[in-house]
């Protein structure tokens, strides 16, 4: 089995981007899986044609794609990705689409086909928060999610794709006063449970994991 994972390199000001940090130090091998790291850039249909040429390079069997939310206390597993791009700031090459579908020919929505309640469990299981997440925003993470969703689906080949956000590193809201943050070891941990439980759960687990509001 092959998996790739995708990490954004730094955007929005930042110097460094947790994404693609953590991605470089996953594990060659994730539970008899070989793990491809990938960096792709933050912008948009850029993004998606070097995920799509390394699809058709690698042949993997499942995509999972890893991005930075800021504000985020935990390892949020993204359960769906929505056809709008509406970007609240420019990509790192100066789009700022607003309100407009990803594909013009595509559904409104595409729930991911990752097991995220046993990735959840499993991340939580190694004593790192975790959490399913609702919403991948409407920026390049999202575009991603339903991007690579798009693809695979368009191929027919019965590919799995996710996306999973990680929260700020500790040295990126050393002046953002209140934000929380996780260290890097910690979110390659998380990462690899998660991974893992790609590869061990062929079906998902049924145990809550949404929210009221």
């Amino acid at each position: 089995m092959k998996i790739l994972v995708t990490g954004f390199d730094p955007f929005g000001g930042e110097p460094i981007n947790p994404a693609i940090e953590s991605v470089k130090l996953l594990p060659k091998e994730i539970e008899g899986a070989e793990i491809i790291a990938l960096e792709i850039p933050t912008v948009v249909h850029k993004s998606l044609q070097v995920i799509q040429d390394a699809v058709k390079k690698y042949e993997p069997d499942m995509v999972l794609s890893i991005g930075q939310a800021g504000g985020r206390s935990d390892i949020t597993v993204e359960r769906i990705g929505i056809n709008i791009d509406d970007c609240r700031i420019k990509d790192n090459e100066g789009n700022q689409p607003i309100d407009e579908p990803i594909f013009k020919d595509g559904p409104a929505a595409y729930f991911v086909n990752l097991p995220i309640k046993a990735i959840v469990e499993e991340i939580r299981k190694i004593g790192i928060p975790a959490s399913v997440s609702n919403t991948a925003g409407t920026f390049v993470c999202n575009h991603v999610t339903y991007g690579v969703r798009h693809m695979l689906e368009l191929e027919g080949k019965g590919r799995k794709s996710g996306f999973i956000h990680i929260p700020y590193l500790p040295q990126q809201v050393v002046e953002k006063v209140g934000q929380p943050s996780m260290a890097l070891d910690d979110i390659v941990k998380g990462l690899t449970a998660a991974i893992s439980a790609m590869v061990k759960y062929e079906e998902d687990i049924k145990s809550t994991g949404g929210t009221i509001c």
